[in-house]
């Protein structure tokens, strides 16, 4: 029944979608259907415009035309009324004004030709026309019958000099237009009639003649009083709107029809046909001012043809419809696939929620895997601690740091595994606290020396003047990416060197760039060939992977670092440091080179180049992996250079910043190793025929103060030591000259010239002038190799506090510290001496483990198990200054007991009196989580609930004072 009804569903879905495309193809016709009328009426609308405009323009033209005429026939009214009335005699006759109109015809072409008329009375018809010899006649041209006024025509233009004679005032039409035009003073017009010899329709026009001094608003009366006479002109309708057409375009498109409309009943027609019956075609009608107000006259014009219907109207709304449809189909497809993106998204959500259960099995997995075996190894490796500063013998002591090394081993590992799952989750942050990136190398070196020395191979370190002594960044990820570098350059070699270099990326670009324009290239590292081998100019005498790093460039390095380090002792440039460093740090082996097969997956997690690597070196192939995304956090980017059985070389850069000038110089004395400073001044010679090594040499006593200089062999340190070459040896008391020799320049010629030189300073009495001499050697095994005649033997890597103890031991001076050396060793211990410190959990290990570390140094511990007898200890007041918390507890956890402490401490400094100069936080004592569980879950949990810091098991004794310093006030040591 359930699946009929969601197959049913589904089949009315399917038809509700096929209903709205119908719906819409029906909306789609019925809208180009309407699209299509309205294009076909805005198309007929413009066509009207368009006939409206072309007609109007024909009538303004025609009436400009018929006004310009119309002036030219009263200027001839003015003519005649000048010189034929105003003269005495006459100044003109019909001979003068047949003359003057024929040569100025061209002005008037629309006139068949002009004629004066002039007034006479009955009294003097007979004077009248025994002057002009000739009777006046009517229109039939009879002669004319007796009555008030006549007008006869005494001029005319020789075009119409066949109506001379002839009485305007015996036609009645004419008669009538005379009497208006004489009472308006204006023009009049005819109605439409036959010309006589064009046979053309037109129009007489009748303008009157005044004697002089008739004023402008004279009245009617006045008018006919002062008429002269009437001067008169034919106007060829036809021929006016026929040149009007042929001058204008489109004419072929219309068809213009000209009307006397005085009588609206009965239009007269003045040009043009009337149009058949029925014609649909559009039609404008524009009126014409001819001049004379008692005529009416109007243009119509329309086309000869109907309109077609545009193309546009046509394919615009087909054009459309395809588009609507179209839109329709593409509307209805991604209805489909939104179902069917519907369904998959429900499907991801239902996975997403698996996913992320799974992500919390696996946080809470991760967590109590970090707990339960972090807490077990808590006990071990600081009851292992514990137990090594009691006295053991060679064996036990070989015994427990055995252990000891594995314990931490197990806990680099499962770092590494949580670091991946971190990293994964995106949950890794990076820390910002200053710290002494030398210390940190000095270190990192340390941890691998005893391997370096167990193989024979080199292990350097060098860092440039131009890197500040103290950086701020996170030196905990730091020395983990270094580690893993410098761990697996030392596992996978196994002849040459491990060099680490650390220089500022900008002047190493500066460099390499200046290098690139002089012209140096990799193959000046090749300093010397022989039958069998070619030494290279690298720390080693091998080849390396990068043929950039020569000696060359790392020459130019050196001495653009020393050029910095003088500006910036005069403190010429001080001020334009930049508070960001960008670090360029390279790790260079010549071991045996990743495949290039395999180089593409060197980041790739838990993937090594192949199973054998895995057999025979061991390891689990994830630290690259993480080294690489915490450059990436640090704000660089990492990056090497392999070649098989040659080597490689892993670089990366780092963004730090510089630490700020007002707590630089306690921050340093806090962070850095101490060294001794009573070697400062101190002159010696390094015998040393590689150039690289001598410089890694020269860098570690540059830290002691002391000042080197290097030659390739024995002869020339000898003349060196002897004040020759312009070497002037040292003097001065309490540092005496030394001779460093490297073991390759070591052997029974060079101990045979040494011993020689001695001889001759002790005849000659200069027995304080002996330099004392060291050998430096590569592995234990070298030391039979040092003679009588050596003072002492420093076995690498090089260790600037390792020279330094040597030296002091060479030169019986025993422990020279400075004040900040003292200083620095009893940091801590004012830190923690007399302070009251709780300790809270519920493994009785961890608590010992703790309480004898902070007791070590003076704290004042006391420890209990759960977290209700903390809370019932620390009711204020109270006497503790810091109270250290494990989270995981029976009963109580560590975060219930956090809360309910705060809750004690906020109550009771709102009850306590307000004193001067007290504030609501006078109680509350720092609380720091000491747990096994080490996911950014569980210490933003920390911070929620009102801890303080957060302090991971298994703790070492100095994790334990950082995170105190931070909370308690040192104190003054008694005796101190």
């Amino acid at each position: 029944m359930g699946l009929e009804t969601v197959a049913g569903g589904e089949r009315r879905w399917w038809w509700n979608r096929n209903v709205i495309m119908v719906l819409w193809i029906m909306l789609s016709i019925g809208f180009c259907i309407g699209l299509h009328c309205h294009m076909g009426t805005e198309s007929m609308r413009k066509a009207e415009e368009t006939l409206t405009s072309m007609c109007e323009e024909r009538a303004r033209m025609l009436q400009e035309q018929f006004a310009v005429s119309v002036n030219h026939v009263h200027a001839l009214a003015i003519l005649v009324s000048t010189f034929h009335y105003q003269k005495d005699p006459p100044a003109l006759d019909q001979e003068t004004f047949a003359k003057y109109t024929a040569r100025t015809a061209f002005e008037r072409p629309l006139l068949n030709g002009v004629a004066y008329a002039q007034r006479v009375v009955h009294a003097e018809r007979d004077l009248f026309e025994n002057r002009q010899g000739w009777i006046i006649k009517t229109m039939k041209r009879e002669p004319s019958p007796m009555q008030d006024e006549y007008a006869p025509v005494i001029y005319s233009q020789a075009t119409v000099s066949y109506i001379e004679a002839l009485d305007m005032m015996s036609g009645e039409e004419d008669r009538e237009n005379i009497l208006r035009a004489r009472s308006t003073g204006k023009a009049v017009l005819t109605r439409p009639f036959r010309l006589l010899e064009s046979n053309h329709l037109g129009v007489v026009l009748t303008f009157p003649v005044y004697l002089s001094g008739l004023p402008a608003d004279a009245t009617a009366e006045e008018r006919v009083k002062a008429i002269a006479g009437y001067l008169g002109g034919a106007f060829d309708v036809e021929s006016l709107v026929e040149n009007l057409l042929r001058q204008l375009a489109g004419n072929h498109e219309i068809v213009v029809n000209v009307y006397d409309v005085t009588n609206s009943s009965e239009p007269l027609v003045m040009y043009g046909a009337h149009p058949p019956d029925g014609h649909m075609s559009p039609s404008h009608v524009s009126m014409l001012d001819f001049g004379d107000p008692f005529r009416k006259h109007q243009m119509k014009c329309r086309y000869r043809k109907k309109p077609p219907i545009s193309l546009s109207s046509i394919t615009t709304p087909s054009g459309i419809f395809v588009i609507c449809t179209l839109v329709g189909y593409i509307g209805y497809a991604a209805w489909s696939h939104y179902d069917n993106v519907k369904e998959d998204f429900r499907k991801m959500e239902e996975l997403k929620k698996q996913a992320e259960a799974a992500d919390v099995a696996k946080s809470q997995f991760l967590a109590t895997v970090s707990h339960e075996i972090r807490t077990p190894m808590n006990g071990v490796l600081g009851m292992l601690d514990m137990l090594l500063d009691t006295d053991l013998n060679l064996t036990q002591k070989d015994y427990t740091q055995t252990a000891q090394v594995c314990g931490r081993a197990l806990i680099s590992l499962i770092n590494e595994v949580l670091d991946r799952a971190k990293i994964e989750a995106g949950k890794l942050e990076i820390e910002s606290v200053p710290f002494d990136l030398r210390s940190i190398l000095d270190d990192v070196i340390s941890l691998f020396s005893a391997k370096s020395r167990e193989k024979g191979i080199e292990l350097a370190v060098y860092v440039s003047d131009r890197v500040p002594s103290i950086l701020v960044g996170d030196p905990g990820r730091f020395r983990q990416i270094i580690t893993n570098l410098v761990g697996n350059s030392v596992k996978f070699t196994e002849r040459g060197h491990v060099f680490v270099q650390v220089h500022l990326a900008e002047h190493v670009k500066m460099v390499m760039d200046a290098k690139t324009e002089t012209g140096l290239n990799g193959h000046v590292n090749e300093v010397n060939i022989t039958s069998t081998t070619t030494v290279f100019n690298t720390l080693s005498g091998l080849e390396v992977a990068d043929s950039r790093n020569t000696w060359e460039s790392f020459n130019l390095l050196l001495s653009d670092g020393a050029s910095l380090s003088c500006t910036f002792g005069n403190g010429s440039v001080a001020e334009s440091i930049p508070d960001k460093v960008t670090l360029l740090v390279s790790v260079e082996d010549t071991g045996i080179g990743i495949p290039v097969h395999a180089q593409d997956r060197v980041f790739t997690p838990f993937m090594q180049a192949d199973s054998s690597t895995s057999r025979n070196y061991g390891g689990t192939g994830i630290g690259l992996s993480i080294s690489k995304c915490l450059v990436e956090l640090m704000g660089g980017k990492m990056n090497f250079i392999s070649r098989p059985h040659v080597g490689s070389t892993f670089s990366f850069t780092a963004v730090l910043h510089r630490c700020g000038k007002s707590n630089g110089a306690d921050t340093k004395r806090s962070l850095s190793e101490v060294l001794p400073t009573c070697f400062r001044g101190t002159r010696a010679a390094l015998v040393d025929r590689r150039p690289v090594r001598a410089s890694v040499t020269k860098y570690h006593l540059r830290r002691l103060g002391i000042i080197t200089e290097d030659v390739c062999t024995i002869n020339e340190a000898l003349r060196a030591l002897s004040g020759q070459n312009g070497y002037t040896k040292s003097s001065h008391p309490g540092k005496p000259s030394m001779l460093l020799i490297e073991k390759d320049s070591w052997d029974s010629k060079a101990e045979f010239l040494i011993q020689n030189q001695l001889l001759k300073w002790k005849e000659t009495g200069h027995v304080h002038d002996i330099p004392k001499v060291v050998l430096l050697l590569t592995t234990e095994s070298d030391k039979t190799r040092a003679r009588c005649h050596v003072d002492t033997v420093i076995v690498k890597p090089l260790r600037t506090s390792t020279i330094a103890t040597c030296f002091q031991q060479m030169l019986g001076m025993g422990r020279c510290q400075s004040k900040d050396s003292l200083a620095g060793s009893n940091f801590l211990h004012s830190l923690l001496n007399g302070k009251n410190i709780l300790v809270v959990d519920d493994n009785k290990v961890n608590l010992r483990v703790a309480g004898a570390a902070l007791k070590k140094y003076g704290a004042k511990v006391e420890c209990v198990e759960s977290g209700k007898c903390a809370i019932s200890l620390l009711q204020p007041p109270h006497k503790f200054d810091a109270c250290f918390m494990d989270v995981q507890m029976p009963e109580m956890d560590g975060f219930q007991a956090t809360q309910k402490i705060r809750e004690m401490e906020s109550k009771a400094s709102e009850e306590a009196p307000l004193e001067e100069g007290s504030t609501k936080a006078k109680w509350r004592i720092p609380i720091l989580a000491m747990t096994a569980d080490v996911i950014q879950a569980t210490y933003e949990e920390c911070l929620k609930c009102g801890m303080d810091g957060y302090v991971s098991k298994p703790f070492e004794e100095a994790q334990l004072y950082q995170a105190v310093a931070k909370f308690v006030v040192s104190s003054p040591i008694p005796g101190s």
